[in-house]
């Protein structure tokens, strides 16, 4: 891992859970909004940083959690390695945008941080 890696995980680490999931959360929005306009270097850039936020937090939390994670790692990576072919179709990029939609709001609400601040 480069210097700049490791230093973001240093910095991401020192976040509690609900916070990292927080983060990972806003990175799959961010993917989804990216993706609605014109920002291809940029989603990609975001997918590849969530990865890493991904594999720095599972391993410190419940196994069922972790599985759901690594799961969307592995879409992750997938998306990555097809991202040219995605970004030139408009629906599969919709439905790349939709289904980090729809974890990011998985994630949000798995990390509890909504509860809290209604609490």
């Amino acid at each position: 891992m480069n210097q700049n890696l490791n230093e973001k995980q240093t910095r991401f680490q020192l976040n509690n859970i609900p916070n990292r999931l927080g983060h990972i959360a806003a990175n799959l929005a961010r993917i989804k909004s990216f993706s609605q306009i014109a920002y291809k270097e940029a989603v990609k850039s975001v997918i590849s940083e969530t990865k890493w936020f991904i594999e720095w937090t599972a391993a410190e939390i419940e196994p069922v959690q972790a599985e759901e994670l690594v799961n969307i790692q592995v879409q992750l990576a997938m998306w990555e390695l097809t991202w040219n072919d995605i970004w030139a179709d408009e629906k599969v990029r919709a439905e790349v945008a939709e289904q980090s939609g729809i974890w990011s709001e998985r994630l949000l609400d798995m990390s509890g941080l909504l509860s809290e601040s209604i609490a």
